[in-house]
């Protein structure tokens, strides 16, 4: 799509025009996915950021006119919604390490019952992964070594290191998200 055509729908979308959107959705959503999954190696979940990227343009349409680029613009946007997935997952997970190292900080035996179920569920998803995997997380989360160290003595990328730790975090994830799913 060159960009006077690409302008025009922009106009068009910033005056809630359905049809331009679709045509930006059409042409930019297949690569929003794309260029998430290359961060998150998640699939179905790049699809549902991407679709929230879209979400929030639709949202915001009339600002878009003043916006020379839409495309840098929305790759922008999908990079910070990226970030913000990290984020969250960091603390997520830092907030579960807390809660699991302080069982005596528990206010009921219920707490106590969910965090010892809650770390079954994670061994469960750990005991699943495949080699590498397994070995990279271990090594990150119950010996403690950083990203670097893992990839000096494993002898690969620190980028390598960040994957698995990456895609060992979507399989805990996954796991906690069906069995909750059953539980309600």
């Amino acid at each position: 799509m060159n960009n006077t055509i690409e302008k025009t729908y922009i106009n068009a979308l910033s005056r809630g025009d359905q049809k331009a959107f679709e045509v930006l959705f059409l042409h930019y959503h297949p690569k929003l996915v794309f260029f998430i999954a290359g961060f998150i190696k998640d699939a179905e979940l790049a699809r549902d950021m991407a679709q929230d990227v879209f979400l929030s343009i639709w949202k915001d349409k009339e600002k878009f006119s003043k916006i020379d680029s839409f495309g840098s613009y929305i790759f922008k946007m999908a990079k910070n919604v990226v970030c913000n997935y990290f984020d969250h997952v960091v603390v997520d997970e830092k907030y579960v390490a807390e809660q699991l190292a302080r069982p005596h900080e528990f206010d009921s035996s219920e707490d106590i019952i969910f965090a010892r179920q809650l770390q079954e569920l994670i061994d469960v998803a750990v005991s699943q992964m495949p080699p590498q995997r397994k070995r990279i997380y271990l090594m990150s989360r119950v010996e403690g070594m950083s990203n670097q160290e893992i990839a000096t003595k494993l002898k690969i990328n620190k980028r390598t290191v960040e994957n698995h730790l990456t895609a060992a975090l979507a399989d805990i994830r996954k796991v906690i998200q069906l069995c909750l799913l059953f539980l309600c």
